[in-house]
């Protein structure tokens, strides 16, 4: 059951990236402009991420190991990827000062924001509660957990 909850979820993230790309850029006819590209380019970089990160979490259950490979460059990713939300801020906020239509910045903005809030869900606390389970734990303690990426990461952490 495990197994395939996490398969679902590695498959997932990755689906989601072309068909947003899809249903944004294709079918609502966004702008291709450089504020919403790099919106979407920080939201595609975090799915592609979480998928990464399920994917090695299939693999640590089927080697049963302690933590999955690879925390290290989870680690690094945690800095790069708010490096990469302030740039993508100052592009949108450029593209906003510049003038234009407003569809020039707005799916930038909500790319990046929902870029945001996927980074929290993997790298802090679970914000998703799709299950019975996690929503029994979240109305039993009133609070979000940490997040499973968190938890591995902590366990990983070096110790002076």
């Amino acid at each position: 059951m495990i197994r395939r909850r996490l398969l679902s979820l590695a498959v997932l993230e990755l689906v989601n990236i072309p068909l947003f790309a899809f249903a944004l850029f294709g079918v609502l006819g966004a702008p291709a402009s450089p504020a919403n590209l790099a919106g979407f380019g920080v939201f595609a970089l975090l799915l592609a991420e979480g998928s990464a990160y399920w994917w090695l979490k299939l693999r640590q259950t089927a080697g049963g190991g302690r933590t999955p490979a690879g925390m290290a460059v989870f680690r690094v990713l945690r800095w790069i990827n708010v490096a990469l939300f302030a740039l993508t801020g100052a592009l949108v906020a450029v593209t906003v000062v510049e003038g234009g239509h407003w569809t020039r910045a707005a799916v930038g903005v909500a790319l990046g924001l929902f870029a945001i809030v996927e980074h929290v869900n993997y790298f802090h606390v679970q914000l998703m509660h799709d299950t019975r389970a996690d929503l029994g734990r979240l109305l039993r303690t009133r609070r979000p957990r940490r997040s499973h990426l968190a938890r591995d990461l902590a366990r990983t952490a070096r110790r002076p």
